[in-house]
């Protein structure tokens, strides 16, 4: 994402470039890590001198964007980035990062943009939610094969995969609604009145934060701001793998993100449960199980 809104990917594709911001306003030239912690453990103190009142979460959300950006992106890899106008432009990372002072986006990476865009219309569904996040990057190369055949004007497949398992479209649409009807309702259900998903100037950023293990579909954070929240939603029915699962998560939060003082909690939610998932949890005091139910109805 180029900007708010992809507000700067006109003098991006004019000017061959990628690049972000996030008020870091020097350079990373000779002191750019190859691993992310080791970057997030240098910035992240410099982050919050220079943004008080900001929390951890957000320092982290843009520290990790910024180490993606300047050298987590290989030379060669392809870029899809929108255009504010239904479109993707695609192209190819061609240089190291650099840092171009007083210039918009000024932690860049030079690019060699391709003619064609891409329609976001022509896309799978559920690359569509990948590509839809609100993040500055999201990493997409499980829907390479999809990509290099919009790249070059094929239709996509209609089996798409997700989470390194191959399923059908509308199940994994129906996981990605649930998540987003959650978050959309979320004052309104019985978490809404203990924890509010993170924000941070009026942008949530706690639905899909990026781990080192994959995203967590919602972090929230208690209203007294004692305890963060880590929930994995789950469309069907759930099975004990889902602890390891968000236990990582909940381990990356604790060791990256928390504050203080502050404690985290996980919270599983799915359709159903059985009886490797139970004895899992009965041995596990920071992790709850919610089942959730669908309703429908027509009246006339």
């Amino acid at each position: 994402m180029l900007g708010r809104r992809s507000v700067h990917a006109d003098v991006c594709k004019r000017e061959s470039f990628i690049g972000a911001d996030f008020s870091m306003q020097f350079s990373f030239e000779g002191n750019l890590p190859e691993n992310w912690r080791d970057f997030n453990k240098h910035y992240i103190p410099k982050y919050l001198d220079s943004h008080p009142g900001k929390s951890k979460i957000s320092a982290g959300l843009a520290c990790g964007a910024l180490h993606t950006v300047c050298k987590g992106i290989k030379l060669g890899d392809i870029i899809l980035s929108p255009d504010g106008g239904g479109n993707y432009l695609i192209g190819e990372v061609k240089g190291d990062y650099f840092y171009k002072e007083g210039s918009t986006l000024p932690h860049r990476r030079n690019m060699l943009w391709y003619p064609k865009t891409v329609s976001r219309a022509s896309m799978s569904q559920a690359l569509q939610y990948s590509t839809g996040s609100i993040g500055t990057v999201s990493n997409v190369t499980k829907y390479a094969e999809e990509i290099e055949e919009l790249i070059s004007g094929n239709r996509p497949q209609k089996i798409i995969s997700t989470d390194e398992t191959i399923e059908d479209p509308s199940v994994f649409a129906l996981e990605k609604h649930l998540e987003d009807f959650l978050v959309k309702n979320w004052e309104h259900t019985i978490l809404g009145k203990n924890y509010n998903i993170f924000e941070d100037e009026g942008e949530m950023i706690g639905q899909q934060y990026p781990s080192d293990t994959g995203p967590i579909d919602i972090l929230a954070v208690s209203k007294d701001n004692k305890e963060i929240l880590v929930v994995e939603l789950k469309k069907g029915r759930a099975s004990d793998a889902v602890i390891g699962q968000i236990q990582r998560y909940m381990g990356f939060v604790k060791d990256e993100l928390c504050d203080e003082g502050q404690t985290v909690k996980g919270l599983i939610i799915a359709l159903d449960d059985d009886l490797r998932i139970r004895r899992a949890l009965s041995v596990t005091n920071d992790i709850e199980f919610y089942r959730y139910k669908v309703d429908f109805k027509l009246i006339k």
